[in-house]
């Protein structure tokens, strides 16, 4: 098999209660290449990302990680080989401090204690502004700083890839921007690969080395980021 990307999907079948989202459907990711995926709510996109991380059984297809097929994945075998899921609505427990979370983190990482200081330490390097609400409770922060302590999270393992569901929902476009733009320089130093799920689509678009479009289950457009960059293209889309 190729290992030309790092992961793929290929004929993946998934649902729920026996009702498809995804049918026959192909998707590949690029080793180092940000892949913006964009489309309607509801056309699947979510599904799509849990899939890749094996967060829902697969009823058909495979997931395939850099060449080699991936038997039932699950989401400590998919982190294992270095994959990290931001998921929609950042998923941070509001009673806990951030300090908190972040040993919640290297705990589910099995980050060895002797790892620790230095691995949050880096990941404060790409997003500094943690600092200034480490010891806050998640609950208390804005949109954005969770948003932040979500990614923040994933970064603890050192991923060699981020899957990324609408990481701008409910952040003002200059957050998204101050979000977005130590993601994009943290991959091309780490040469990582990006999926991203996103509705600010403009945004998104300018860190973004591929697009492709889902319309109700299916990819129904692929192409460079300057190909969407016109308003009428983007609204036959949807």
């Amino acid at each position: 098999m190729s290992t030309s990307y790092f992961l793929e999907a290929k004929n993946l079948r998934v649902g729920y209660g026996g009702r498809p989202v995804l049918d026959q459907f192909n998707v590949s990711l690029g080793h180092n290449e940000v892949l913006c995926l964009i489309g309607h709510n509801g056309a699947g996109k979510s599904t799509l990302l849990k899939a890749l991380f094996g967060l829902i059984q697969l009823e058909e297809g495979s997931v395939i990680l850099e060449g080699k097929v991936v038997n039932n994945p699950d989401a400590r075998t998919m982190n294992a080989a270095g994959i990290a899921l931001v998921p929609e609505g950042r998923g941070v427990f509001p009673g806990l401090t951030v300090a908190e979370i972040m040993k919640l983190g290297f705990w589910a990482n099995g980050i060895p204690a002797g790892e620790q200081a230095a691995r949050l330490e880096w990941v404060m390097g790409v997003l500094p502004m943690i600092k200034k609400f480490y010891n806050q409770r998640a609950g208390t922060l804005s949109g954005g700083q969770q948003q932040m302590v979500s990614l923040g999270r994933a970064l603890l393992s050192q991923p060699r890839c981020l899957l990324l569901d609408e990481p701008s929902i409910g952040l003002a476009p200059k957050l998204f921007q101050d979000l977005v733009g130590p993601i994009r320089e943290l991959q091309k130093e780490r040469k990582m690969s990006i999926l991203i799920v996103e509705q600010n689509v403009r945004e998104a678009l300018k860190i973004s080395d591929r697009v492709i479009v889902m319309k109700s289950g299916q990819l129904i457009r692929e192409g460079q980021p300057e190909e969407f960059n016109n308003n009428a293209a983007l609204m036959e889309l949807y």
